[in-house]
């Protein structure tokens, strides 16, 4: 004797209440959907991280040597924050100047750190996007003002910014 003589029929009625299928060809078709949904997601996901790469290598400014910038980031550091507490600043500029230096100090990044060579560019190009930004608001001699570090720092800073020399 069947345990549960009655199952199928219980089942049965049950499809017309819930409105799906039951059985196991229903729960491995919604897994399959599910599955789909998720990979659809993930590769979603994974096609505008490498857009959001390949627009920042493509707005990398000419010449510039990522071990370069990189040996100079505490004095960068310093001029991005006396920029976003100079109140001659505009409003706007100092909140993206803010944002900047909590991007760069958060661990989540575009491009992982400890990727070589890559794990740093997009913070290099990052920091190259928002001081064209700054200098396009307020003028290339505010970097003058505002730099602290050494000539050869601010030659390097010029350069990401976009400014001749």
């Amino acid at each position: 004797m069947r345990p549960y003589p009655n199952f199928t029929a219980s089942v049965r009625a049950l499809h017309g209440v819930f409105g799906e299928p039951a059985g196991p060809a229903a729960a491995t078709a919604r897994l399959s959907r599910v599955l789909r949904f998720a990979l659809s997601a993930v590769l979603g996901v994974l096609t505008t991280w490498l857009l959001l790469i390949v627009l920042l290598a493509a707005s990398r400014p000419r010449g510039l040597d990522l071990g370069e910038a990189k040996r100079f980031v505490p004095d960068l550091a310093r001029l991005l924050r006396s920029l976003s507490k100079d109140p001659s600043t505009a409003r706007g500029v100092r909140w993206r100047l803010l944002l900047l230096l909590t991007y760069l100090a958060s661990p989540i990044d575009l491009v992982p750190d400890f990727i070589p060579v890559l794990g740093y560019a997009d913070d290099v190009i990052v920091v190259a996007i928002a001081l064209r930004s700054v200098v396009r608001h307020t003028g290339p001699d505010v970097l003058d003002r505002h730099w602290s570090g050494s000539a050869v720092g601010l030659a390097i800073v010029k350069r990401l910014a976009g400014v001749r020399t």
